[in-house]
């Protein structure tokens, strides 16, 4: 394990680190349009997914928003999203889905500035704060929707007991996220002990990795372009580029890529 590895081992030092590497990548990124932060989904044949123009070259990081969200009906519903990142998937369920309210929540303060100013979407807000905390009142959603951010919390198991507590009875956790295989079993663990009833689970490995492949000329320009030189190879992994840590580890199955659609009972 690298001493990096190490560091990111350690929740609060983990923390810490993506508290200031999502705000440089915020302004880093600034002009380019870069509305999402996730991986990407795609299926064999093709989702096929019917979209705007103006969506269509963010196709498989939607498709992968679309493959969490979609599992409930959002229709008419309240819905809170943790972890928003640059909102493009707010925009996009809140536009297609028709929920009654979405809120976006999101730790990075550039970045809530960044959706506040571009997305201007009917019923869609957004607010700053932690996944840690989920500053809201008991019962406030029908829906929470968290998209490849939970391995950033250091404590998650935490962050599932809050997820709860913010839930309506009867409401529903749409979740996706990957691990390494060290990590499995303390994974499977938190989510075991969680106040929450498993309605169905998908590994998603495969459509992830044709996702990031579709992306990778895109992301690799942008690192290019955007990236001081010496963080080219971590802007590489963090964008899962074809030959980065985290494109190989999801190949060989060294880490594992899932989705999860829970219910508070």
């Amino acid at each position: 394990m690298s001493l990096l590895e190490r560091l990111f081992s350690i929740g609060p030092i983990r923390k810490a680190i993506w508290q200031l590497w999502y705000p440089f990548l915020t302004r880093r990124l600034r002009g380019e349009e870069v509305l999402f932060l996730n991986y990407a989904f795609e299926t064999d044949p093709p989702v096929g997914l019917k979209l705007d123009p103006a969506d269509e070259p963010n196709r498989a990081c939607i498709q992968l928003y679309h493959h969490v969200a979609a599992q409930v009906e959002l229709q008419g519903k309240n819905v809170l999203e943790v972890s928003c990142g640059h909102g493009g998937g707010a925009s996009w369920l809140t536009r297609t889905l028709h929920p009654a309210s979405y809120t976006g929540l999101d730790l990075n303060p550039t970045g809530i500035a960044f959706c506040k100013k571009r997305h201007q979407v009917p019923g869609l807000r957004f607010v700053q704060g932690d996944a840690q905390v989920l500053p809201f009142p008991p019962q406030s959603f029908d829906a929470v929707i968290n998209v490849e951010a939970s391995h950033c919390y250091p404590d998650f198991p935490g962050f599932l007991t809050r997820v709860a507590r913010v839930l309506k009875t009867g409401g529903h956790f749409l979740y996706a996220d990957f691990r390494f295989r060290d990590q499995w079993a303390e994974w499977e663990q938190a989510i075991s002990n969680a106040p929450l009833e498993i309605l169905q689970t998908r590994d998603i490995r495969a459509e992830v990795l044709r996702g990031m492949e579709i992306n990778a000329a895109r992301s690799e320009a942008l690192i290019c372009q955007r990236l001081p030189k010496f963080l080219h190879s971590l802007g590489r992994d963090f964008a899962g580029l074809p030959g980065a840590r985290v494109y190989e580890a999801l190949k060989s199955g060294e880490l594992s890529y899932r989705s999860w659609c829970f219910r508070k009972p």
